[in-house]
């Protein structure tokens, strides 16, 4: 009687489980299909949906849900521990939605990070990634995949999410070249985009060499930081203008998904001028947004 007791007992857990995980994925498929409704018309809006690694999971994703999840990907991102022991299990199901992107989405674009490369030892971080970056890159033909390394600990991370979501952008090249003509016309030394909601940098362009090759995330991280503050005193974050004897650098709200930073060292030029032109610039590149509908994309860890 106790072993049927603890029989019974584990039975119903497993079931409960199970419960969780099926109303969990029909949650999943409901809030995938109000989302693709949302933002039709912005080129900039992406639709990321986070896919966890676990067998069960897993195991659903391509069987039940296989079409619903990879059918009109733009991009899949998938995520690998360099330290894992499964190794073996993680190629397997990388492998996996390769077929499903190639039966559903074969023009998607794929991305492998190579993640925690802090943990590696610094004389073999080139070695390892290589390794794994030529395997990686095997498994996945005929589709092309780019490789990034990433910590958590360095900008590899912060550069590696900002090259993917260039690359998500459709009208970039027309992107860059306006706001090469912007940055000249208002004589800015910089002009940097930002993507609203990451504050990842989507486009710059300079008119003077900068000495910090770190720049964007430092101020990326800044932005982010003063924004939880202004959250906690139930304010948002509009506009920032910080000035001293060698230049004046503009923080503002630019179109409905980005902010723009434009950097000034003529002190000539003031402050009411600049912000004028930023205002004024403002239509035109929400024109250049509304291009391209929003991008669909997977990121599998």
């Amino acid at each position: 009687p106790g072993n049927l007791h603890i029989a019974k007992g584990v039975a119903l857990e497993k079931a409960k489980r199970q419960k969780k995980i099926n109303k969990r994925n029909r949650k999943f498929l409901h809030s995938k299909g109000n989302h693709k409704k949302k933002k039709k018309k912005d080129n900039l809006q992406n639709d990321f949906f986070f896919l966890a690694r676990q067998d069960t999971f897993m195991e659903n994703y391509f069987t039940s849900q296989r079409d619903n999840i990879f059918r009109n990907v733009e991009v899949l991102i998938y995520v690998f521990d360099v330290e894992s022991r499964e190794l073996e299990k993680d190629m397997h199901y990388y492998q996996s939605c390769l077929e499903a992107i190639l039966q559903n989405s074969p023009d998607a674009k794929i991305f492998c990070l190579v993640h925690k490369m802090d943990l590696v030892q610094e004389d073999q971080r080139d070695l390892i990634f290589k390794e794994r970056e030529e395997d990686l890159r095997r498994l996945s033909r005929p589709l092309e995949c780019s490789c990034f390394r990433t910590s958590i600990w360095d900008e590899t991370l912060y550069k590696a999410w900002s090259s993917i979501v260039y690359q998500l952008i459709p009208n970039v090249q027309q992107l860059e070249m306006n706001l090469r003509n912007f940055a000249e016309i208002i004589e800015a030394d910089e002009v940097l985009l930002f993507e609203r909601a990451t504050f990842l940098v989507i486009s710059h362009y300079q008119c003077k060499e900068q000495r910090d090759a770190h720049r964007f995330e430092k101020i990326s991280n800044i932005i982010k930081q003063f924004k939880l503050s202004c959250s906690k005193l139930a304010a948002s974050f509009q506009s920032m203008e910080v000035r001293n004897s060698n230049f004046a650098a503009f923080i503002d709200i630019f179109t409905s998904n980005t902010y723009v930073m434009v950097v000034m060292s003529d002190p000539s030029i003031p402050s009411a001028a600049t912000l004028i032109n930023i205002r004024n610039a403002r239509k035109h590149f929400e024109k250049l947004e509304r291009v391209d509908g929003p991008k669909q994309c997977l990121l599998m860890r």
